[in-house]
């Protein structure tokens, strides 16, 4: 074979010599990324925790992303638009699981490496992470006092605190389809904690008791995919904490796993899953 039939059989070199930083850099931000790891003690095993919380972080952010997608679709009666975000936030919330693959077998003497480079830090002090727990209804105007030193966070949240949650754009979709949601749920204060409504059950019976291609139990569905991960999640969370520091006080100082325990009890959306004992 010729030497030019050679080259005409290997593939084409990739574009290498770009001005600047390269295409991917400007897109990707990697550079960024990759040189926000500050660990803060001598342990090898920091460097994986700290690179896992910040994982968990974006996916935070994809997470709200979505779920604010999927309010802003049901408010305007998009309900495929609403049920393909919710059904991308799975696959992101199974991802976002996962993260607590590298820390599940974290035990207390490998933790104590650098626990104590964590000072006062502690995950429920996560912003975006309190965004996600405002979108799902689990409303609470004390979880801003910590980033009072924080302007824009502070902002977002108090924001987030007074706007109706997915659940909240979800009953009032039910309403306008002529379901019986009583005007207390309805009208009542967006900026405190959602609470079970027997009505609603009702409704939510009724959806699921009709025809099982109908939009609506197509969106029940994907938010009981949500919410059952948002449980896996709180569990996973529980059963890490457990393993790495037992029954001691959180970094926090939350109760550590008695406080996990009482949030990994509570369901989300919570009438999607008792009015299935009514169908």
């Amino acid at each position: 074979m010729s030497h030019e039939a050679q080259q005409a059989h290997e593939p084409e070199t990739p574009h290498l010599d770009f001005q600047g930083t390269t295409p991917y850099e400007d897109y990707v931000k990697a550079d960024v990324l990759t040189h926000l790891q500050h660990t803060l003690s001598d342990d090898p095993g920091e460097m994986v925790f700290l690179v896992t919380t910040q994982v968990m972080e974006l996916w935070f952010t994809v997470i709200v992303h979505e779920w604010r997608t999927a309010a802003d679709a049901l408010r305007e009666d998009r309900v495929p638009v609403a049920v393909a975000a919710l059904k991308r936030s799975v696959r992101e919330l199974e991802a976002l699981n996962a993260s607590w693959k590298p820390l599940g077998q974290l035990t207390p003497q490998q933790f104590n490496s650098y626990r104590s480079a964590l000072g006062e830090g502690s995950g429920f002090q996560s912003a975006m992470y309190r965004r996600m727990e405002f979108l799902l209804g689990e409303k609470s105007a004390s979880m801003l006092v910590p980033h009072r030193g924080a302007p824009r966070a502070h902002a977002e949240l108090e924001k987030a605190l007074h706007e109706p949650s997915l659940y909240d754009e979800t009953l009032r979709l039910l309403a306008r389809r002529g379901y019986a949601i009583p005007d207390a749920v309805l009208g009542r204060d967006v900026s405190r904690r959602y609470e079970p409504s027997d009505e609603v059950e009702a409704a939510w019976a009724a959806v699921y008791s009709g025809d099982p291609a109908d939009e609506l139990a197509r969106l029940g569905e994907a938010l009981s995919d949500v919410a059952e991960l948002v449980w896996r999640w709180r569990n996973d969370h529980l059963v890490a904490t457990r393993r790495a520091m037992g029954a001691k006080p959180g970094t926090g100082g939350s109760a550590g796993v008695a406080w996990l325990e009482k949030r990994a009890r509570k369901n989300v959306f919570p009438e999607l899953w008792t009015a299935r004992s009514y169908v």
